[in-house]
């Protein structure tokens, strides 16, 4: 109880420091979750990345694990209800569409969390990121443990799925970014290959870095933590560069 009792004064300490007051940080959260935050502990923790402190218990990855799950089960219950007659397979691909990485980081920077988010700036990787991503999703796991399951919920619902959702266009969107590349190189005969080029440890963590390679040509690379999300990133990359779209399929 004590580390943690230092770790959320240290926090505090490190928001103090920051343009934006106690007062003005419970002003910026209103703004985002649509209601007032009761225990700002709990959020100030949601918005520290582990890059921002040295100690375990002091960064939001514990928040973002259970935000994690929370959001996984409000989405299933959404869409096990928006589609009743619809088969499991299509519901489990329907909510990976829904909360795949970049998805939330995108949602979580025009939220206005990159600005919220407590990170080491100095690193320039993490400024393009997907950590407001899981700054959001530590952010549901804060409402979900100052809130509760139901209100939870509707935080979801009405600040995320509403207005960033698009299920319509979801429901016709292809999200294996390496298979479509790779019916685009078996269509027109190119050879493609995903190519390791580095593998650190950033932090405490591994980083990986993977290159598309297109007729022995290196097209672009992707960057994330593990091999599989870093091979799509640079897949996504590779579809944006070549131009394919999916009307050209």
């Amino acid at each position: 109880m004590k580390s943690k009792n230092e770790g959320i004064r240290k926090v505090r300490a490190t928001l103090g420091k920051l343009p934006w007051a106690k007062t003005a940080l419970r002003k910026e959260l209103k703004n985002v979750l649509g209601f007032a935050p009761g225990k700002t502990a709990i959020y100030e923790m949601a918005l520290s990345h582990r890059s921002s402190t040295e100690k375990k218990d002091e960064n939001n990855e514990r928040l973002e694990y259970l935000g994690d799950a929370i959001l996984g089960a409000v989405i299933g219950d959404f869409l096990f209800k928006k589609y009743p007659y619809q088969p499991e397979g299509y519901l489990t691909e329907m909510r990976s569409k829904i909360v795949n990485r970049q998805r939330m980081n995108d949602i979580a920077i025009k939220m206005g969390l990159r600005r919220l988010t407590i990170y080491n700036k100095n690193n320039n990787y993490l400024k393009i990121s997907g950590i407001f991503g899981n700054t959001l999703e530590a952010l549901i796991g804060a409402v979900y443990l100052d809130q509760g399951f139901e209100k939870t919920k509707r935080f979801v619902f009405k600040r995320i799925v509403l207005p960033y959702i698009d299920l319509e266009k979801l429901e016709t969107e292809e999200i294996n970014h390496k298979n479509k590349l790779y019916g685009w190189a078996n269509k027109y005969n190119h050879q493609l290959e995903f190519e390791l080029l580095d593998e650190h440890l950033e932090g405490n963590r591994r980083l990986f870095t993977v290159a598309v390679v297109v007729d022995g040509q290196t097209i672009c690379s992707g960057k994330a933590y593990n091999k599989k999300d870093a091979g799509q990133i640079a897949a996504r990359e590779a579809l944006d560069l070549l131009g394919i779209r999916p009307e050209k399929e």
